[in-house]
Formats: C-alpha cells, structure tokens, sequence
C-alpha cells in the first residue's frame, strides 16, 4: 500500500459544464491528480454530476417528445450515464497522464449505487432542479406524473428532485479491494446512484445525492487517512464574500461544528463540505480533511495553502 490513502472529491471546476469542456477540464485535473499519485498517495475518486446529469435528463426528455415510442429516462437512469461518461473521461486522461510520466497503474471507474430511505424528509420537499426550463402546460403535465416542478422568473418551470441522505454504498466492497490493491478508483460519481432496497432488489429513485455528502461517507467507509475536497475556492474562509473576509488555515472538529450550528458557511456551497468533514473525522479520529483548489492542491497538501480540519 502507499503511505497514505486520500479520497478526492472534485467539484464542477474540475469537470466543466459541457462534454467539450469536460475533456479539457479533465486533463488538467489529471495532472493535479497524478501529482498526489507521484506523491504516493492512494487515490479513490469522487465527482460531481449536476450539469451532466442535467444534460442527460433534458436529451432524454427531448428525445421522448420528438419520438413518442421512446420512454423517457428515469432520474436513476441519468445518474448511471453521467456517472459512465464522466467516470470514462477521467479515467482515460488520468490513465494517459501518468503513463507520460513512466507510471504504470490501472485506474477503474465503479459505477456505484448508494441506498437512501425511502421515508427521508427530502422526499417531502425536493429542492434540486433537473433538467430544461418548461412551460407552464409542460410543468402541469409533469405535476399530472406525480413529480415536483418549481416556477420561476418569467413563468418558467423547471422538475426538482429530492436530495436524501446516503445509507449505504452498495459497491462499497469492490471500491475497497481496488483501493487495497494500490489502484486509482473513480467511484460514487454524482453522489452515487440512489436506490432504495426492496427485499432482495434494488429500486432506482427519483433523486440526486450530494457528491460531498458521499465523499464523507466514502472516506469513512474506506477508513481513508484523509479527505481531500477540491472547489472553486482556494481555502475556506471567514466572513466570505465581505470586505472582512480572511483566510482560515485550520480548524478543529469542535471549531467547525460551531462554525456549523452558528450558521456561518452557506447552504449548498461552503456548508455541506464541512459537513461532509466533520461526518468523516467524527469515524475516522486521526483523519484529516483538506479544502482547497485544483490549482492550489500541489501546495496545500504539503501545509502550504488551504484549509485544514483535524480532531
């Protein structure tokens, strides 16, 4: 095994927002990654999905309306394509960078489902938006489906989804034999593919799960000696947006849980990634979390930018 294993989590800057520009984006990921690889750090790899599977939703969704024979994906079904096709890219540009570097190391993408409760209260509120922009006729005949829309500016409507929290991952054992074999594994891209268990069976669900809430998750479940989140931003920091924003350079779990319960990181950016760390180090005592950028992580994980959260 190498010295020390590293969960990755990458955000939409790593992967762009179309297919042309994830096969760029993800070239310059891959050699932020397989620095951490020269490193000796053990990689196992998770990704965000929102405008791949959005993407996806809105060409399947056309295509049932233009061809009326065609049914329409599910949401399970997106999940599975934009993990397949995002999971494919990196693989393909890490697998390609490290070999120019004289490394030979396989690197597998595990397409990855994660159960969620079926009674979980985000089922009751959706807040995630899926998909194109709709008229108000289209947004009824959604509704008449049993699904949620939400109107927006201009009369415009757009299907939400709900964002349980994740259980259990499925595949957990296979991510785990790869990792312990030494190899680079890309798994629980865009939060994982939601399904809730039917006795023997697996049910896919109308849902999305957050891509740092599983990171948390993974990591712990891996036992992993450190989780590194990479964002858009190159630390987290104090009074963010305002004339009095600074830097933070670490913090303890107690630090970040009342940084947490005093409401100080935003809902649905800086929020839900010192969630995720603080569910991980709250299973894993001597783990470490990182917060940083892709253009900042060379540095950061040798104490020299970012943030860093421990026990």
């Amino acid at each position: 095994m190498s010295k020390k294993r590293v969960v990755v989590s990458l955000g939409h800057d790593s992967l762009g927002y179309t297919t042309g520009a994830q096969r760029d984006a993800v070239r310059v990921t891959a050699v932020a990654l397989a620095d951490l690889v020269e490193e000796d750090y053990q990689l196992t790899i998770t990704h965000s999905n929102g405008p791949q599977v959005s993407m996806i939703h809105k060409a399947m969704t056309e295509l049932r309306r233009v061809y009326s024979d065609y049914t329409p994906a599910p949401m399970c079904v997106c999940s599975a394509m934009s993990q397949g096709y995002v999971g494919y890219d990196i693989q393909n540009a890490l697998r390609a960078e490290l070999l120019s570097r004289g490394i030979s190391k396989p690197v597998s993408t595990i397409l990855t489902q994660v159960t969620v409760d079926p009674y979980d209260e985000a089922f009751y509120e959706p807040t995630k938006a899926i998909g194109r922009y709709m008229s108000a006729a289209d947004a009824e005949a959604e509704l008449n489906k049993g699904n949620y829309v939400r109107e927006y500016a201009d009369k415009q409507f757009r299907r939400v989804v709900a964002a349980p929290r994740p259980i259990d991952i499925v595949e957990i054992d296979a991510i785990r034999a790869l990792a312990e074999a030494n190899q680079v594994v890309i798994a629980c891209g865009g939060g994982g593919i939601p399904v809730i268990e039917q006795q023997h069976a697996l049910k896919g669900a109308s849902a999305v799960i957050e891509k740092d809430s599983i990171a948390g998750k993974l990591a712990a479940e891996l036992g992993s000696d450190e989780l590194i989140i990479l964002t858009g931003v190159d630390c987290v920091y104090r009074d963010f947006g305002t004339e009095k924003q600074s830097p933070i350079a670490s913090m303890t779990l107690a630090e970040a849980k009342t940084a947490v319960a005093e409401g100080r990181f935003e809902a649905g950016t800086m929020l839900p990634k010192i969630e995720a760390g603080i569910a991980y180090l709250e299973r894993v005592k001597g783990g470490r979390v990182l917060i940083t950028s892709m253009a900042r992580v060379k540095d950061a994980v040798k104490g020299r930018a970012g943030t860093v959260i421990t026990v």
